[in-house]
Order: structure tokens, then C-alpha cells, then sequence
């Protein structure tokens, strides 16, 4: 499996880049996970928009989904131009029934609702959720190729759950929106040191920090999850590529 940050910034994205985006590549399946703010600019920069075979969605904030209507439409146009009638399939919970809906755009996008309490295949990859704590109803992902496994935690403050869900996980990536300093707690996102212990408790092969904040030294994230897990830690980072190693 391969992972290619598309979006990785909280809130909003700076200048040229994007908010949360995440391509996964496995037997030729890509896959989209989360589509914010810019990511469809920044997509195209690494597959073309006929490439994408799926997209699914850990909740429906603006960070998460702001492109998903551009992307919509790209698809509606591209199949046009290209004599095809492709629909790209796009996953979402039903606990928001607006947002869900407005999934399926035509014949160029198809919503599918995902049921957290079931796993599900999409291509190649496995995909099994956990509830995280959020101000909106929010999915924890472990996505596996049956060759690597990786977590992606979406957003959700300090929850105990994510070390078992993530116990033994190739790649774990991380929300990781304040610094040791600060409490995330109430706007429902973590801070280093949380982020730092569940990784170590959870023994990550590897740890990837993202949805960055707007704010301060980002190297200084990495310090302070040093403190408490021994592992191998990146900064989410524009076309930061991983893949497992063998």
C-alpha cells in the first residue's frame, strides 16, 4: 500500500495547498480518503481526475468535504469530454441525511452509506471504523490491503479506544492540531503529548502528524511526541509519499 498526502492543514489550507486529503494506492485501486478545501487543485497534481476510483469521507466538515462538489463536477465534465459514463462512488455515515445526500451528484457520483459498526471493501482495501469524539458525528478508519494496515484518526480529541484500534498498525495517521501546552479537548482534536502516548501504547510502526495547526513550530510537534513514543515520526507535508517497509 501506498499513502500520498494530498491536504494535510486544519481549518483552512494555506496559500497553495490544501486541508484534509489522502490518496491510497493498492493493485492499481486509488482510493481518496477525506476532501477538503483545495484538494482537488492538489490531486491533480499526482493522479488525473479519471485515476480516482473512490472517495470516502470520515465526517462532513469543511476541512474534510469542501471539494467534494468540485469534484462532482469535474467528474460530470471529464466523463463528458472523454465519451464515458464513469460514476465515482463516494462513502459517508447517514447520521448527517443532508450531507449524505448531497453525495450523489447525476451520473458522475454515487453516495454509499457505510455502516460504522460493519467493515466494508472498497477494491482492495478493508476499511473498519471507530466513533471519535467530535462536535460532529465523526469515523476513525483502519484501512488494510491485507499486506499493511494503516489508522487514520480523522478528527477527535484523546480517546483511550484508538490505542487498541490502532494496536500494531503500520502507519498511523494522526491528528495533531496543538501543541503539549494546550488542551484540544472541547474543540474536539488532540494535542502531541495525546498523540504521542497512543502511538507508543498502541506500538505504530510508524507515526505521520497532520492536520496541522496554523500556529507556532511544527518541529516542535515532533519533539514533543518524542517524549513519549520511540518510533519513527513525519510531518504531514505537500506530496509526502509512504509506503511500507518490507
Amino acid at each position: 500500500m501506498q499513502v500520498k498526502v494530498i491536504g494535510y492543514w486544519g481549518g483552512f489550507p494555506k496559500a497553495g495547498e490544501a486541508t484534509s486529503g489522502y490518496l491510497l494506492e493498492s493493485n492499481g485501486f486509488r482510493l481518496l480518503v477525506d476532501c477538503g478545501s483545495a484538494v482537488l487543485s492538489k490531486l491533480q497534481e499526482v493522479i488525473s481526475i479519471e485515476q480516482l476510483d473512490a472517495v470516502i469521507l470520515s465526517h462532513y466538515h469543511h476541512d474534510h468535504i469542501a471539494d467534494v462538489g468540485p469534484l462532482q463536477y469535474a467528474s460530470l465534465v471529464t466523463s463528458i469530454l472523454n465519451g464515458e459514463n464513469k460514476t465515482i462512488p463516494i462513502y459517508g455515515h447517514k447520521e448527517d441525511q443532508e450531507s449524505f445526500d448531497k453525495l450523489t451528484y447525476k451520473q458522475a457520483t454515487k453516495g454509499i452509506a457505510y455502516d460504522p459498526k460493519d467493515s466494508i471493501t472498497i477494491g482492495p482495501f478493508t476499511i473498519s471504523f471507530l466513533p471519535t469524539i467530535h462536535p460532529v458525528p465523526c469515523y476513525a478508519m483502519k484501512m488494510t490491503d491485507g499486506e499493511s494496515t494503516i489508522v487514520y484518526t480523522a478528527d477527535t480529541s484523546y480517546k483511550e479506544e484508538l490505542i487498541s484500534f490502532s494496536e500494531q498498525a503500520d502507519l498511523l495517521l494522526a491528528e495533531c492540531s496543538f501543541y503539549e501546552y494546550q488542551d484540544g479537548t472541547n474543540a474536539g482534536h488532540m494535542n502531541s503529548t495525546e498523540v504521542g502516548k497512543i502511538a507508543e501504547s498502541s506500538q505504530v510502526k510508524e507515526l505521520l502528524l497532520t492536520h496541522l495547526p496554523h500556529f507556532g513550530n511544527h518541529q516542535d510537534l515532533i519533539t514533543e511526541v518524542q517524549k513519549h513514543y520511540k518510533g519513527h515520526v513525519s510531518l504531514a507535508s505537500s506530496k509526502f509519499e509512504w509506503t511500507k517497509n518490507m
